[in-house]
């Protein structure tokens, strides 16, 4: 017998599948404005080891300059971006979402049983639940990461106005990277989160349209008989 379960509200839905094309342009048109001045490597000495996005990578491309296209598209998504975050957030604390969400106390140590699990290293199943510890962690984390992005993008596109925020993160230099270094960080969850949603199956990627999930109940349908006996007269 298939049995009905209930997964994801229609609002948490709708604040995943917005954010996803608004994060998708948002890292676009930052590398646009990175482009520009991309100075970002890691060297030793005067070793290269690693340059993010080199000549030859937009050459092959064929994507030329476009900071000033860059620069207006990240602005104006960054207010989307804002406000479906700011929704989201409203909406957990209202409908009391964020209990499941906010990592628990030994969130640590259960999040590092899911990954064991998950890699094929340990056999033992962590407790079953809506979002077990790793994913409690992540999604937390990236709303810490969206407000951090917010914040530094403000300091470096308005270093002038905001004076003060651009010397909280240690100058624009710095506010620079660490913008840098969060946007690698969505990089890197799209992807973890993409090879998982994979690993779930269809069934958990159709729970996050319809809200639903069906699975098999342990419970059997009656089976008719055969042969009913037939009903005696009196």
């Amino acid at each position: 017998m298939k049995e009905v379960i209930k997964k994801h509200p229609l609002a948490i839905r709708w604040f995943h599948w917005v954010n996803f094309p608004i994060l998708l342009i948002m890292i676009w048109s930052g590398m646009l404005i990175y482009w520009a001045n991309g100075v970002y490597k890691i060297q030793i000495g005067d070793l290269i080891i690693f340059k993010f996005f080199p000549d030859w990578f937009y050459k092959t491309l064929k994507i030329p300059y476009r900071l000033a296209e860059g620069m207006a598209t990240h602005f104006v998504f960054m207010w989307l971006f804002f406000l479906n975050g700011l929704f989201y957030v409203l909406y957990t604390l209202i409908s009391s979402e964020w209990r499941y969400l906010v990592p628990k106390k030994n969130a640590f140590r259960e999040a590092w049983q899911v990954v064991l699990y998950d890699l094929g290293i340990s056999k033992y199943h962590p407790p079953v639940q809506k979002y077990n510890a790793a994913q409690q962690i992540a999604y937390s984390a990236i709303i810490l990461m969206g407000l951090g992005s917010l914040l530094t993008g403000l300091a470096i596109y308005k270093p002038v106005q905001v004076y003060w925020l651009t010397w909280l993160f240690g100058g624009y230099s710095a506010a620079r990277i660490i913008h840098f270094i969060l946007t690698i960080g969505y990089v890197l969850f799209f992807l973890i989160h993409v090879i998982q949603v994979i690993r779930a199956g269809w069934k958990n990627f159709q729970s996050m349209i319809t809200g639903f999930e069906t699975t098999k109940s342990d419970l059997k349908e009656p089976k008719e008989e055969e042969n009913p006996k037939p009903i005696s007269e009196t």
